[in-house]
């Protein structure tokens, strides 16, 4: 039915770093990159952060109230998380829909969301310090490194042995 909510789950590799505390417990000036998998015992104080982020404005629909375009008429709610998959912590953007996106709407939610995680909703997460036992970590949702992209569930689930080598457009 074309009013019914349908779920799509967009999965984007998260770039997590941290500065770490030297012997004297002072926080060192040098950023430490850490790997998707170093961050899963983290995952807690990440979705804590996530949600301290939310504003009482966006309500259920998440990032969705600043859609505009045709998309804000079919996206119900955007609502980024993380959760593991495959041993590594992951970026997992929950949206609802009323009906299915057409490949293009699918192409314009995804760069919109880029561009929400790289100057928007994920600046403002990514500047956010997140105190653990061994210094301060950051988790941001974007990176300029052909690293980065924003895949549907299936299509990443699907394609495993591509890992990372895969962007928003495909393979590289």
């Amino acid at each position: 039915m074309k009013n019914e909510l349908q779920t799509l789950r967009l999965f984007s590799p998260l770039f997590p770093h941290i500065y770490r505390k030297n012997e004297w417990g002072d926080l060192d000036d040098y950023r430490e990159d850490l790997s998707a998998g170093e961050v899963l015992e983290y995952e807690d104080k990440i979705l804590a952060l996530i949600q301290k982020e939310r504003l009482p404005s966006e309500g259920e629909r998440g990032l969705a109230v600043y859609l505009d375009d045709d998309l804000i008429r079919k996206v119900h709610s955007i609502n980024p998380s993380v959760e593991e998959w495959n041993g590594e912590l992951w970026g997992v953007t929950e949206v609802q829909t009323q009906g299915a996106l057409s490949a293009s709407e699918l192409a314009e939610l995804t760069e919109w969301l880029s561009s929400q995680f790289s100057d928007g909703w994920g600046e403002g997460l990514e500047q956010r310090e997140i105190k653990v036992d061994d210094g301060e970590l950051y988790v941001s949702f974007w990176d300029s490194s052909d690293r980065f992209f924003i895949r549907p569930e299936d299509e990443l689930k699907g394609s495993q042995s591509y890992g990372f080598g895969m962007t928003m457009g495909g393979m590289r």
